[in-house]
């Protein structure tokens, strides 16, 4: 655990301490700030590759495992005690892609950021405290710590935007930091309501070590009383911001199911505070409108991280909280989450359609494409109605982060090249462009792979997420299933449209077109390895699924058992017939009237065992049958 918890914080905070130093620097050297903290985001990425190394983690203590379905590298430590806050952190096959893709895209994000020449010791010190934030977010276990991490990433996004942005920066920044802060503020909302409600003493002992709310240890010999026997003798309940402790609770009791507002429970009010505050990040509509804005005022290099790491944390989020914790309603939602899906999937490729400004159509690219991602979580087809078969569902989780990562690269890449054309010529209007293909042919040629990597194209990153995320949703609804595929011709229209404007077409008729020459060594080292990215992943995409899988399988197979065990009695229960009364087989009681345990997968403050619902014949016998007073027992 030590070597883990060293490992991991090295991971997190080596940016803040390279942001660290380069306070130090002077401010008159920006080519030796530039290089110091494209060293540190380096030195981040290589951390994070080492854990791909093969190696035995019994011995070496930081590689992570393929084909494993726990969470591997994890530690808890004391933060804030007396509230139960840990400094929890850990890996598993969601969270590990998400962090190479974030060290990954940082390190060539801080190479594009050459063409910064304002303020660049700030810049550099702001880049890299936002790259802690991102990395933090994603190994967090902590929901106190997550939010913490969620919010550092708030003040240098909006200062990157606002000091270093275009003509209309100031009203990009503020607009970003209110949507995101109304996210916030609703997230926050929703922690609280949850961690109020939690009591791990309902967690038998399996579950308090497998979460981490306790460490396993050796029984103390000065008699002094194991952390779970405090647990179990405390007369208060036990409150917990432990994200794998919430979700057992919300899956194996009904301590958020709790009348809150309008009849709804507890758990449903979080749900729909948390989706929101995570759909303002993805974005989907119709709480998207900062995003167009923010990406076409950033520079290009904030861009590339806002479109890359950023927009998958609100993904991120839903997979990894939303579902878990707040399952019932969750379930009870999932056409709104599918609806969300699809709307922002047709709006943002519609959208893109009519834009006139290269980026902002890239802009609005993201947010079609970030619909599969929400589309693809949404499809709760593990129900009765199929036996409850997980296959199609996980197929639609995988694909869901398969999208997140290609769409990581694509979008990247993708921003990168149009600021690649914007540093020369200093205008994005679509109509003046053309016929880049003769002047700049070895960036036309990379440029046309990752636009092509967007589009979907067999063989390219983008296809395996989409297609994966359109078969799962056969299985949950014809209707958005077609609909989902049919966002394929709108994305292939405005992609190939606009690379017929761009780089084909006329003679480009815009202002400095004497300055268009072809791409250098710099933004060729930056433009390579995302093009190699996005052609690997399509071709062999098991390179991902490999570590995602098995973990992404065992969520959905916990929410599968889930929707078979608890939810479907729960419903059989609401539309068991009145009249005529079948005998329900009454909970029993201790002499203090307090409920016996009994078996299940609730505990036992809410398990009620249901009669099997009657037959047809039993109900027409019991219709025809004449009614009689009811004769006391005890009068035998």
């Amino acid at each position: 655990m030590q070597s883990d918890a060293i490992f991991l914080s090295l991971l997190v905070f080596l940016p803040a301490l390279g942001a660290l130093a380069l306070a130090f620097f002077p401010k008159d050297k920006p080519d030796a700030l530039k290089m110091g903290a494209l060293a540190v985001t380096a030195a981040t990425f290589a951390l994070s590759a080492w854990m791909l190394c093969p190696g035995d983690p019994a011995v070496d203590g930081v590689q992570f495992r393929a084909g494993v379905d726990t969470l591997q590298n994890a530690f808890s430590v004391d933060w804030i005690p007396s509230f139960n806050i840990f400094y929890f952190m850990g890996l598993d096959g969601i969270s590990f892609p998400l962090v190479m893709l974030t060290t990954f895209l940082s390190m060539l994000s801080m190479a594009a950021s050459w063409p910064i020449q304002k303020h660049v010791k700030a810049y550099c010190i702001l880049f890299l405290l936002l790259e802690t934030g991102m990395i933090g977010v994603f190994l967090a276990l902590d929901f106190f710590l997550f939010y913490v991490f969620w919010e550092v990433m708030l003040l240098p996004m909006y200062f990157l935007i606002g000091v270093w942005g275009g003509p209309r920066r100031e009203y990009a920044a503020i607009k970003f930091f209110l949507y995101t802060l109304l996210g916030s503020v609703l997230m926050l909302v929703a922690i609280l309501m949850l961690y109020f409600n939690s009591d791990v003493r309902a967690l038998n002992d399996e579950q308090l070590t497998a979460t981490r709310v306790v460490t396993a240890s050796p029984p103390a010999t000065d008699g002094a009383p194991s952390p779970v026997a405090r647990i179990r003798d405390s007369q208060q309940p036990v409150h917990t911001f432990n994200i794998m402790a919430l979700t057992q609770l919300g899956q194996k009791t009904a301590q958020f199911d709790k009348p809150a507002l309008f009849g709804k429970s507890i758990q449903w009010w979080a749900f729909v505070l948390l989706f929101i505050g995570f759909a303002v990040k993805v974005p989907s509509v119709p709480v998207h409108t900062w995003l167009p804005d923010a990406h076409v005022e950033a520079p290009t290099p904030i861009s590339m991280i806002l479109a890359g790491v950023l927009l998958k944390m609100g993904g991120y989020g839903i997979l990894r909280i939303c579902y878990p914790i707040c399952p019932d309603a969750a379930y009870d939602l999932r056409w709104v989450v599918c609806t969300v899906g699809v709307v922002s999937m047709v709006y943002g490729a519609f959208a893109a359609l009519a834009q006139k400004d290269f980026k902002r159509l890239v802009a609005y690219s993201s947010v079609s494409h970030m619909g599969y991602v929400v589309l693809g979580l949404g499809v709760w087809s593990a129900t009765a109605g199929t036996e409850y078969n997980p296959n199609y569902w996980s197929m639609g989780w995988n694909g869901a982060m398969f999208q997140m990562i290609a769409h990581g690269v694509s979008s990247a890449g993708m921003f990168f090249m149009v600021g690649v054309v914007y540093d020369r010529v200093h205008h994005r209007n679509l109509d003046d462009f053309g016929g880049l293909f003769a002047r700049m042919p070895v960036y036309s040629g990379l440029a046309y792979v990752i636009f092509f990597a967007g589009l979907g194209l067999p063989g390219l990153c983008g296809f395996i997420g989409e297609v994966f995320v359109t078969l799962s949703v056969w299985n949950f609804s014809h209707t958005l299933a077609v609909i989902s595929a049919a966002v394929v011709i709108l994305t292939a229209a405005y992609i190939l449209w606009t690379l017929q404007r761009v780089y084909l077409g006329p003679e480009y008729k815009g202002p400095h077109g004497e300055h268009l020459h072809d791409i250098d060594a710099r933004e060729m080292g930056i433009a390579v390895p995302l093009v190699a990215l996005a052609i690997l992943f399509g071709v062999n995409p098991q390179l991902i699924f490999k570590y995602m899988t098995p973990t992404i399988d065992a969520y959905v197979g916990d929410l599968a058992t889930w929707t078979k065990e608890v939810k479907t009695p729960s419903l059989q229960q609401t539309i068991v017939p009145t009249e005529p009364k079948l005998p329900l087989l009454i909970e029993p009681r201790a002499a203090d009237d307090r409920p016996v345990p009994a078996t299940g997968t609730r505990t036992p403050e809410r398990t009620v065992q249901v009669a099997p619902p009657p037959t047809a014949v039993a109900l027409a016998e019991a219709a025809d049958a004449p009614v009689r007073p009811r004769t006391p027992s005890h009068a035998h």
